[in-house]
């Protein structure tokens, strides 16, 4: 994507433009092509240097909102939203993972404290016409909002001063009465169209939060509305979702798009999601979305710096960790979008300067827990990072650790869940190595769990690995939840990403040797609370289940006591005919690029 962009979005040339000029629409096709041909742009695409300077999302163009006549003399106005998700509790700045050029490259980004300069300091560009949104999956994911069961965070959101929050995934982690208590304690307003309280609750059937959130800005009326992941009870322990009832957006979307503009008379209407960039592009395409404008989307921690055009919406992703900003602006004239610029911005502390009112209420949320947090418990020569759809270095810390714990008992697979938690620990280039504390062991296993053990057929391995797979490459984008591939140590796994469901699968080796389907194997994985007993990580009707009587915090601590300087790396456990180790997205090849 070129490092510069000159070129209005009127009907007219930037040569000939001046700021004399009107601003003038764009048809709903033309804004299509428009990001048709970015998306193509950010995918590597040779393009005609004609569209090429059209591609929209810089500094520039934003400026040269602001700056057009029509907004200065009062006839147009712009509206801003500044949107983030998947903070997971990332309270400071930390190492952030940016791809260039082919390799891993790591930048000091996040924390609290920059944050809320930077949200401020965007506001304050546009102060009357602005809001600021959060996609959910705040209060889970560090020691702080953990050993809080999330109460830690709350203060913290509201000093940012949101707008508009929606629940995320992880919003369940600690039951539905704590979600409704830590949710309740923010200032901003909440949506969810698509949680509703089970018939055995005293609310039966009626929905958690209100549907949907209309504000005035730039003179017109705009409405959101909000939709979790109808997968989560799935995707994670039952148990944490126990008394909530996920539907899909499609049930009552159209409905709500109706009330929005036939009846509130809103001028745009966006969804505020978080139900991971796959499903929500493939959403971005059903025909109950007509009249939506964008899909304000979170949960895979994708990075969109070109909105996803679908047939009906444009889809984008602010990253994680609060580590990135998605701004988009809006010029409204006469009621009519006349020109919109999107930008995702780095959170970066040498560009805004962490805000002390926001460092002392860090401080004062962590006082309790800050010894027990800092205590150093091991030591990695490489640099720990989870980015990775295929392997990554975390996880196989993990699984070695697992594996290394049950070296005595007959273990043959040890297994991670494939998720993207965690900002990189960066082994220091001095010290040739960086620390591992207990806070960052929360952030890589943010839940406490038992393992679990028990025995499984050659051929039980063989289909779970096909539909672990398929959950990441399904041909269909609606049938992928989580995004990565799940972890292991002790089996080895060829695949083709591209083939269809039964087909992925090449080899797979167990202890060296090919896998063979009458066998009976013994694996151990995290307990999923909620889970039948004869479940271990999504694979049913396992023999002879039981727990050990070990946690995974407890494991990895031993581990590191052991082996104080930990060194792991890829090694190929996962590999693919049709796809680097590097794979950084399921959704590449989608015109999306993760960079």
């Amino acid at each position: 994507m070129p490092e510069k962009n000159t070129t209005h979005l009127h009907n007219c040339s930037c040569n000939s433009c001046s700021d004399d000029q009107p601003i003038a629409p764009i048809s709903q096709n033309s804004r299509r092509d428009f990001f048709k041909s970015a998306s193509a742009i950010a995918a590597g695409a040779v393009l005609p240097a004609s569209i090429v300077n059209a591609v929209s999302g810089d500094e520039y163009h934003a400026k040269e909102l602001f700056g057009n006549k029509a907004v200065k003399d009062g006839k147009a106005n712009v509206f801003t939203l500044l949107h983030t998700s998947d903070i997971h509790a990332q309270l400071h700045t930390h190492d952030e993972f940016f791809f260039e050029n082919g390799n891993a490259v790591y930048k000091k980004r996040g924390g609290f404290a920059v944050l809320k300069t930077m949200l401020h300091t965007l506001k304050a560009q546009n102060p009357t016409n602005t809001i600021i949104i959060d996609g959910g999956d705040c209060f889970q994911g560090g020691g702080v909002a953990a050993l809080t069961e999330g109460k830690g965070i709350v203060p913290l959101i509201n000093n940012i001063g949101y707008d508009l929050i929606l629940p995320g995934n992880w919003e369940v982690v600690y039951g539905k009465d704590a979600m409704l208590k830590d949710l309740g304690g923010y200032n901003s307003a909440k949506i969810c169209a698509n949680m509703f309280h089970d018939n055995a609750d005293e609310y039966k059937n009626d929905l958690i939060f209100p549907p949907y959130w209309t504000k005035m800005l730039g003179g017109v009326k705009i409405g959101f509305i909000g939709y979790n992941d109808p997968l989560t009870p799935k995707r994670q322990s039952p148990a944490y979702s126990k008394g909530i009832v996920f539907t899909k957006p499609e049930t009552n979307v159209a409905k709500y798009i109706k009330i929005l503009k036939e009846y509130e008379m809103c001028a745009m209407v966006f969804l505020v999601t978080h139900m991971g960039l796959a499903q929500q592009v493939d959403l971005a395409n059903q025909p109950e979305l007509q009249g939506v404008d964008y899909i304000l989307g979170a949960d895979t921690h994708e990075r969109v710096r070109v909105p996803i055009q679908g047939k009906y919406a444009k889809v984008t992703e602010p990253g994680a960790f609060g580590s990135f900003v998605a701004k988009l602006d809006i010029v409204i004239e006469n009621g009519q979008i006349k020109d919109e610029n999107y930008q995702l911005l780095d959170v970066d502390p040498d560009k805004y300067k962490p805000d002390p009112g926001m460092e002392r209420l860090v401080e004062e949320v962590s006082a309790p827990h800050k010894k027990e947090l800092n205590k150093v418990i091991g030591k990695t020569k490489t640099t720990l990072v989870r980015y990775y759809v295929i392997e990554n270095p975390m996880d196989n810390l993990i699984t070695d650790a697992l594996m290394w714990k049950f070296k005595d008992a007959n273990v043959d697979v040890v297994v991670s869940n494939g998720f993207r938690f965690c900002p990189p620990l960066v082994a220091d280039d001095k010290k040739g190595y960086a620390e591992i504390t207990n806070d960052f062991l929360w952030s890589m296993l943010p839940v406490e769990s038992d393992v679990k053990m028990g025995d499984v057929s050659g051929a039980q391995l063989l289909d779970w690995m096909e539909k672990e797979l398929h959950n990441v490459f399904a041909k269909d984008p609606a049938k992928r939840f989580g995004g990565w591939v799940v972890r292991f140590k002790g089996m080895e796994v060829n695949f083709t990403m591209n083939n269809d469901l039964g087909k992925r699968v090449n080899r797979i080796t167990i202890n060296g040797k090919p896998l063979d389907k009458k066998k009976q194997y013994t694996m151990l994985a995290c307990e999923r609370d909620g889970d039948p007993d004869d479940t271990l990580c999504r694979l049913e009707k396992v023999k002879n289940p039981r727990k050990p009587g070990h946690t995974l915090h407890g494991i990895m601590r031993e581990y590191l006591a052991a082996y104080p300087m930990v060194e792991p790396k890829v090694e190929g456990r996962a590999t693919a005919t049709d796809a680097a180790p590097t794979l950084l997205s399921q959704l590449e090849g989608y015109n999306y690029t993760f960079i």
